[in-house]
């Protein structure tokens, strides 16, 4: 990573912009490394020194800070002088930094556009370990070769490690281009600038594409360091406010074997299948090697930037850890000229020899094969966190071209007053310019520049060769919403070797149809699920609550939706609404067939001796009677409702009076046979024909009053049953109701009541008698009904109510009617005027 950082020394008038290291050990370290001599102002390093590798004077010099070497070694000096180190292995990645940095002072020095009639020069030094990196820092700001301490060195570019980076801003305050988000912090970093994307951006990036697959339960491995250690700290916090939970955040460590069976032994425990490298490139390489012989399997892991785009990690016993890792790199892009520029460079670096005669090394062929290397200096098409060192150096030449410009005394890009190079700082937050590969670049307010990222997927081959695939980008520059986006037409390969997104919760999300409740015991993602309780709803995963359905509807079985409840009723379908219908049209049938019968014989002594006449105005009122049942099944509406009370009022009134009527009829025969009674003509046929008119007419009065004033009404019974909705006739006015059946029932009690004074009467054919058995079964059937009819639920209200008028109808329709029925079809020799007279008795005086 490249990073800038502004520093302005009142004394020395210069500018610096520099790189990383240890935090304490640095601090302490530079009290030791300069002396200032107050009456002649010139400095001198104290120990070791001559870390400068490479050099072009110019008018205005950079500087660089590069681990070019990465292997450091201690000199023994057998305690005779203070010891020094020495570096021997090389780190490809940073030569082809320091090479970019050479590469970009050559083009700026040949742009008309920039820095005119100044050229630009170079010094980059090399370091080995955090303390000669800061000496090196030192040494490029206190060179002796300037002895008043001012020197010609104007920025200095930093070194990609963040913890460097971060002391050696505390030391010289420079400008940077490391990630650690702990660098946009201008109350301790005020001169600090970069062009690689703070890691804050990479964690909110790392956090959307967590959310995106739904990985709810991740865990965490990281290094000591501020890198690693504020990065983890940032994306728990972060991922928190996502819904996302960390299962676990472990430290690494290179050296310690505690630690690293710490992380191994949680690796195959826990539940989460989805893990977070946050660890530098040399971690990693060392963390892949001690994991590859513990057969971990089955995890996905997302890489942070600084490792997630280095095919080199992969070997034929890692891979299987590595397919399908996914991560966020800096975007890649081509440098146009710089291939051919190191091309040369790269060939005699590999193969050891010289395209220039010499001495050490043999003659370059030209034959030799570039294919058969592999490094990080060998990639020259397209260019990562080489674009950051680019930019760094487009920055500090923009900055000073925009210091040099003056106008009448006035800044062109500040609108200031012209100001002196001390002042420089001033110019970096003005920065704003597009780099000749079409990167554009400037600085917010916390020093930061344009976030982008390449979102990037392992892809290893069967052959072993590693394709890292880009399948999408996030720009922190796009609107929320848009920041983050997939490819579509991109292949994804997941790690843990699944065919498909890997589910990585602690806890499958609740289904609809159940409440989502915090474990206090527990991490928030680990959450419990409850069913929704009776009569409550939840229709969407996760639901904090469940909500009630309204009163006409009711919960699925699986409790995810309100249904409508199913109605009920009385029906003609059901089974005890067909068996009713089939009684009632029974009865009908029945009473038709007694009618057809007494029609039939209607001259004969058994007819006659009854009053036929009332008789045939029973059998018909009993045929209304029957019907009216009927009325009662269905689906209750504003004209049935009406129409089934009524007309069960009506009928059966006519029918009581038509028995009452032959009730006083058996009664006054027997009076009128006493000598000097003439009873009957005053109740003769046509007054028998009055009273039963007269005591329907009250019943129909009844029940106009009772429809005009509150009719019965069609109403869906809601409150009986939770589950389903009662469709019923509701009374409308209880009192009619009950005037209704209350006058129905006073007339059967008075005709109860006269047939049985008459039941010993010497009627020919017992009629009284019988008239007695059908009102005892009619009043013990309606007065039986009450109860039953107040503590039956839904339909089976309608159904008492049916049974109370077929059975009452029965009983009326069997007593009065079937022993005549008996004697007129079986027992016809009975059914004579002699047997009729034969059994009235001779009353003496």
């Amino acid at each position: 990573s490249v990073y800038l950082t502004v520093v302005t020394s009142a004394s020395t008038g210069f500018t610096v912009v520099g790189g990383v290291t240890m935090g304490l050990i640095a601090i302490l370290f530079f009290t030791l490394i300069l002396r200032v001599n107050s009456n002649n102002h010139t400095c001198r390093m104290i120990g070791q020194s001559g870390f400068m590798e490479f050099s072009k004077e110019g008018d205005l010099i950079l500087a660089g800070i590069f681990s070019i070497s990465s292997t450091r070694k201690l000199k023994d000096n057998g305690y005779q002088a203070l010891p020094d180190t020495y570096c021997t292995r090389m780190n490809d990645r940073e030569l082809k930094f320091a090479r970019i940095v050479m590469f970009a002072v050559e083009e700026i020095n040949r742009d008309p556009q920039i820095l005119p009639g100044v050229t630009l020069g170079y010094r980059l030094y090399n370091g080995c370990g955090s303390e000669n990196l800061i000496r090196a820092a030192v040494e490029a700001v206190n060179s002796d070769e300037f002895k008043d301490c001012t020197g010609q060195i104007q920025a200095l570019l930093g070194h990609s490690s963040s913890g460097v980076s971060k002391d050696i801003n505390l030391i010289l305050s420079s400008l940077y281009l490391s990630t650690c988000a702990c660098l946009s912090n201008k109350k301790l970093f005020p001169t600090f600038f970069r062009t690689v994307p703070s890691d804050s951006f990479q964690i909110k990036a790392l956090v959307q594409l967590m959310k995106h697959f739904d990985w709810r339960w991740v865990g965490i491995i990281y290094t000591v360091g501020s890198y690693s250690e504020e990065g983890t700290a940032q994306f728990v916090q972060a991922a928190k406010k996502e819904g996302i939970c960390v299962e676990y955040h472990l430290p690494y460590s290179k050296t310690s074997r505690v630690k690293l069976r710490r992380v191994v032994k949680m690796l195959r425990v826990s539940t989460s299948k989805v893990v977070l490298l946050f660890v530098s490139l040399s971690y990693t390489k060392s963390f892949l090697s001690d994991v590859k012989k513990y057969n971990i399997t089955g995890k996905q892991w997302i890489g942070s930037e600084s490792w997630i785009t280095q095919p080199d990690l992969a070997s034929e016993t890692t891979k299987h850890i590595l397919q399908g890792a996914i991560g966020f790199a800096l975007p890649r892009a081509p440098i146009p000229g710089l291939a051919d520029t190191i091309l040369k460079k790269i060939w005699e670096r590999f193969f050891d020899c010289s395209f220039t005669p010499s001495n050490v090394t043999t003659m370059c062929t030209g034959r030799e094969d570039l294919h058969t290397v592999s490094s990080d200096y060998t990639d020259v098409m397209y260019f990562r966190p080489e674009n950051n060192v680019y930019m760094a150096v487009y920055v500090a030449a923009h900055a000073l071209h925009s210091v040099l410009q003056c106008n009448n005394s006035s800044n062109p890009t500040t609108g200031k007053p012209c100001v002196t190079k001390t002042q420089v700082l001033e110019h970096f937050k003005y920065v704003n310019f597009t780099t000749p590969n079409g990167i554009k670049v400037f600085f917010d307010e916390s020093g930061d520049s344009a976030t982008r990222y390449d979102m990037v997927n392992w892809q290893i081959q069967e052959d072993g060769s590693v394709e890292i695939v880009t399948i999408g980008q996030y720009d922190n520059l796009f609107p929320d919403g848009e920041k983050f986006k997939l490819k579509d037409d991109v292949k994804f390969v997941w790690g843990g070797n699944s065919p498909e997104v890997p589910r990585s919760l602690c806890k499958e999300p609740c289904p609809p149809g159940t409440r989502k409740a915090i474990n206090k015991r527990k991490p928030l993602c680990c959450f419990d699920c409850f069913e929704c309780p009776e009569g409550t709803i939840s229709n969407q995963s996760d639901s904090l609550e469940c909500l009630i359905c309204p009163p006409e509807f009711w919960p699925s079985k699986k409790k995810d939706k309100c249904l409508p409840k199913p109605t009920e009723y009385l029906s003609y379908k059901d089974i005890m609404g067909a068996l009713l219908t089939a009684f009632g049209c029974v009865g009908i049938f029945l009473s038709l067939l007694v009618s057809i019968i007494f029609l039939t014989h209607k001259e004969t002594p058994i007819v006659k001796a009854n009053n036929s006449e009332l008789s045939f105005l029973l059998l018909f009122s009993l045929k209304l009677c029957f019907l009216c049942s009927l009325t009662f099944i269905g689906r209750p509406s504003d004209w049935s409702c009406m129409l089934r009370h009524t007309a069960f009022g009506i009928t059966f009134v006519l029918c009581i009076s038509c028995v009452l009527g032959k009730t006083i009829v058996v009664l006054m025969a027997f009076r009128a046979t006493l000598p000097g009674s003439n009873v009957m003509k005053w109740f003769g046929p046509v007054q028998q024909k009055l009273s039963v008119l007269s005591f329907t007419l009250v019943q129909v009065l009844i029940c106009i009053l009772w429809l005009t004033t509150n009719p019965p009404f069609p109403k869906m019974n809601i409150m009986y049953y939770k589950d389903r909705i009662i469709l019923e006739c509701a009374l409308g006015s209880a009192a009619g109701f009950w005037a209704v059946l209350g006058y129905v029932g006073v007339l059967a009690l008075l005709c109860f009541i006269l047939a049985f004074l008459a039941r010993n009467l010497p009627d020919t054919f017992n009629e009284a008698k019988l008239i007695t058995f059908s009102m005892l079964i009619f009043c013990s059937v309606w007065i039986a009904f009450i109860p039953a009819y107040v503590s039956s639920p839904g339909k089976f209200t309608v159904a008492v109510e049916i049974f109370a008028i077929l059975a009452s109808s029965f009983g009326m329709l069997t007593c009065i009617f079937a022993p005549k029925c008996y004697i007129i079809i079986f027992r016809p020799e009975q059914n004579t005027k002699k047997m009729l007279l034969g059994k009235i008795p001779t009353r003496t005086l």
